[in-house]
């Protein structure tokens, strides 16, 4: 065999494993149509040899072979395919607006007028909606959001945020310790990158929950950095013992220098909200082993059982007081892209950091600047996120009412779903006490495992595999996310409206109920 073929068929190897093993690539491409000839591949600047490795290696679950098998799908019903179902029901991914989520009016009215300013005086919005308009307007460059922003984003913005903050927590914000970002994905890594070096000979790890949302697995595997697993508690709902803690920590010290540690609640994919105790447990670890903190707050909106409360990890920090308060370094991280908002396509977010060194602080925005400006539109979602309106003005009342309507449905859903899994025979889901989704174990018989080996699937992706091609439902297998040895789940939304969401449910029971009986013969 020449060298050139040598490589494609490695090419073609390396990416077909990758598939197989976790089912959460984000693209996967055929070699032979995309690399073209042997002769061509080898002749190409960028080749497999060359690529970045970092690259090869990152996965990205949520957007992973089954969707892009969902999208093939959707366009093959278009064309009048024949299948057992007539839509594609897309519990992938957390788009609210995707699941039929109506966007809220006072931020589409600021939008629409900061967008178009000439309809400010014509279109008859509501006073308080046009003077949010000029203000923001007022604050961009020649007064249009065509034009560049710092790079960090809006003063006034950022000044909002920080007041947004400050009636959160009961503590004080610096208007100038916030970062606008488009969307909070970019604030995290943004932050994670400043940790892309060696510390005595070892690569920089940070501690991430397993299960965890992708973009942290993905974002270390691009940087290089030392992925760190830590194991939530599935029998506790998804509690985080500080025990696992070090034993993780302790493992991960043989092959990195561990740095910093991730915390996300409300919990993605699992839905759990954290105590104030736990918080402050977590806190103590960190401060003992001087690990940075970055706290994932972007469900903080969305908290549904009784009893669950958000607590900000800077409320906390702050009234523990003592070295905590002044040691601990932390950033933590707010999107418009979930709570009541769901404005996922505008992307915006913001980050706070607390204790960074002033320095570290500074190149952080310099490296920043390069990206220039997260979107205009993004930071003025933020404003209307940051400041929505006060009870008086114009807008408030259908604020409230849109605002308690969505929150109110997405906690009817919560329970919904995971009353309904716990029904089904073989599945087990802990109470959906936060965020957008649930993570249900399941059970499944030796011969779909068997049958997944064969496949060349784990077993979990074979099963959601099944559950799209003969249903149309498209989740997340729970390798995608990562999940105890010998354990299967799958990550769904509670996005779907109440009618779709039913109707998924009650499909996807007498999926399972045949699967495990085809299985089990």
């Amino acid at each position: 065999m020449s060298p050139q073929m040598r490589m494609l068929s490695r090419v073609s190897r390396l990416l077909s494993g990758v598939a197989a093993r976790s089912g959460a690539v984000e693209i996967v491409v055929d070699p032979l149509r995309s690399l073209g000839t042997a002769r061509t591949m080898a002749s190409k600047v960028l080749n497999a040899d060359n690529l970045n490795p970092n690259v090869l290696k990152l996965e990205y679950a949520v957007r992973g072979p089954l969707v892009i098998r969902a999208a093939e799908i959707e366009k093959e019903l278009q064309k009048g395919a024949q299948k057992p179902f007539k839509k594609v029901i897309r519990a992938n991914i957390g788009d609210a607006h995707a699941m039929g989520q109506q966007p809220i009016t006072f931020i589409r009215q600021v939008l629409a007028c900061v967008t178009l300013p000439e309809i400010i005086d014509k279109g008859g919005y509501p006073e308080d909606v046009k003077q949010r308009a000029r203000e923001i307007l007022n604050a961009c460059g020649g007064k249009s959001v065509g034009s560049y922003t710092m790079s960090h984003g809006i003063e006034l913005i950022r000044r909002h945020v920080a007041e947004y903050i400050e009636r959160r927590d009961g503590h004080p914000a610096n208007w100038q310790d916030i970062c606008l970002s488009a969307g909070a994905s970019n604030a995290i890594k943004n932050v994670l990158q400043l940790f892309c070096n060696t510390i005595d000979g070892k690569p920089s790890g940070v501690m991430i929950p397993i299960p965890q949302y992708p973009l942290y697995s993905a974002s270390l595997a691009e940087y290089g950095l030392c992925q760190c697993g830590y194991y939530l508690n599935e029998e506790t709902n998804w509690g985080l013992d500080i025990s696992e803690l070090e034993r993780a920590r302790e493992e991960c010290l043989k092959r990195c220098a561990v740095r910093a540690l991730v915390v996300i609640n409300p919990g993605n994919p699992t839905g759990q909200v954290l105590t104030r105790e736990n918080i402050e447990s977590i806190i103590k670890f960190a401060h003992k082993h001087k690990l940075f903190i970055f706290a994932d707050e972007v469900y903080q909106d969305n908290v549904y059982a009784e009893g669950s409360k958000f607590f900000s990890f800077k409320k906390v920090l702050r009234e523990m007081g003592g070295p905590y308060d002044k040691e601990v370094e932390l950033a933590s991280f707010m999107s418009v892209s979930k709570g009541y908002v769901g404005e996922c396509g505008l992307r915006g977010g913001w980050m706070e950091l607390v204790n960074m060194e002033p320095v570290v602080q500074a190149n952080l925005y310099k490296a920043i600047s390069a990206m220039l400006c997260p979107t205009t539109l993004g930071q003025t979602t933020v404003d209307c996120v940051a400041k929505p309106p006060q009870q008086g003005e114009p807008s408030y009342d259908l604020w409230l009412k849109e605002k308690t309507a969505v929150l109110d449905s997405l906690n009817k859903r919560a329970k919904m779903i995971a009353d309904t899994f716990n029904k089904m025979e073989g599945f087990s889901c802990q109470v959906v006490q936060g965020a957008m989704y649930a993570f249900p174990q399941f059970q499944l018989p030796a011969r779909a495992v068997e049958a997944a080996k064969k496949a060349g699937k784990a077993p979990d992706v074979y099963y959601a595999f099944k559950l799209l091609e003969e249903t149309g439902i498209c989740v997340v297998p729970g390798s995608g996310f990562g999940q105890r040895p010998g354990t299967y789940h799958f990550r769904t939304t509670i996005l779907p409206q109440p009618a779709l969401l039913q109707e998924m449910l009650d499909v996807f029971q007498a999926f399972h109920k045949k699967f495990t009986a085809e299985y089990s013969k």
